[in-house]
């Protein structure tokens, strides 16, 4: 298929590759044309200088690119050029309401459109082993999942337009409980004089298991943060989450608090430390 990736950062040029190396002919546009440059030097397709031109005969465009605003920018441009009956799918993590105002615009042209944020971090990117949560038609359903195939370990499709970044804060949400309790788990076997290996491997081992503890404990209690999901984007993300619950009616005083925690390590300059840096509130 003529694919279109707009968006080189850490997940979306693994996932662009994935596309390439699947067989598909696959064109990337990048508001810094040396990442695309760079993916086109290790990958088979090509690179555009402008949105237009790299959406010109698409048959789908996939997009990952920041937040709210840089999503509405990127997908209103794509779609003024791109094909009646084409489908736009955007990967990037945004509000309900950001997903929603896409599929709007895509109305106007008869664009389909699926909103599919993504889970499982870089590493997941780059072994094609992400998760992906799902918002639009059975019919452009469909269509974008054979295309997703080619990255993903699972997708799901949630319900209609929006959905699937309802069920991406139901995520952050999640992690980030588990992050400040694994944090708080690990300073305490490290104050308690505990030997850390044999704590995670007698833990692991039972209900307390998780991705997380799996992935992160041993960072955690070596101080290691210089790699993953990046502080700045899990405020991002719960930022969303917060005012959806707000919308909603949700009550989340857990995931307020721990928003205020990663404002915390984001003014001690962490901000693109990974999600693990929770623990090092506790040191102090």
């Amino acid at each position: 298929m003529r694919i279109v990736f707009l968006g080189l950062g850490v997940m979306g040029a693994p996932m662009a590759g994935h596309l390439a190396k699947a067989g598909h002919q696959v064109t990337v546009y990048n508001r810094n044309p040396e990442k695309a440059k760079a993916w086109t030097a290790n990958n088979q397709g090509k690179a555009a200088g402008h949105i237009v031109d790299a959406v010109e005969g698409a048959e789908i465009v996939l997009a990952c690119v920041g937040n709210d605003e840089d999503s509405l920018a990127v997908a209103g441009e794509a779609m003024a050029a791109m094909d009646k009956g084409t489908l736009y799918v955007d990967h990037t993590t945004t509000s309900a309401t950001c997903a929603e105002a896409i599929a709007a615009l895509g109305q106007i042209k008869n664009i389909g459109f699926i909103d599919a944020p993504v889970s499982g971090g870089e590493a997941g990117a780059i072994n094609g082993q992400l998760s992906i949560m799902c918002g639009g038609s059975a019919e452009n359903m469909q269509r974008a999942e054979a295309v997703m195939q080619a990255y993903a370990k699972r997708i799901v499709h949630i319900g209609p337009v929006g959905q699937g970044q309802l069920c991406k804060a139901v995520n952050q949400i999640a992690i980030a409980g588990v992050l400040q309790g694994l944090s708080e788990a690990v300073h305490f076997a490290k104050r308690a004089g505990l030997d850390m290996s044999k704590v995670l491997e007698a833990v692991s081992g039972g209900a307390a298991q998780s991705w997380q503890m799996d992935n992160r404990a041993k960072t955690m209690a070596e101080g290691k943060f210089d790699f993953g999901f990046a502080v700045d984007w899990m405020r991002k993300d719960l930022a969303i989450a917060l005012d959806e619950a707000r919308r909603s009616g949700a009550t989340l005083p857990i995931t307020a608090l721990i928003d205020e925690f990663y404002k915390d390590v984001q003014q001690a300059g962490g901000n693109r430390w990974d999600t693990s840096s929770l623990i090092t509130r506790l040191g102090k």
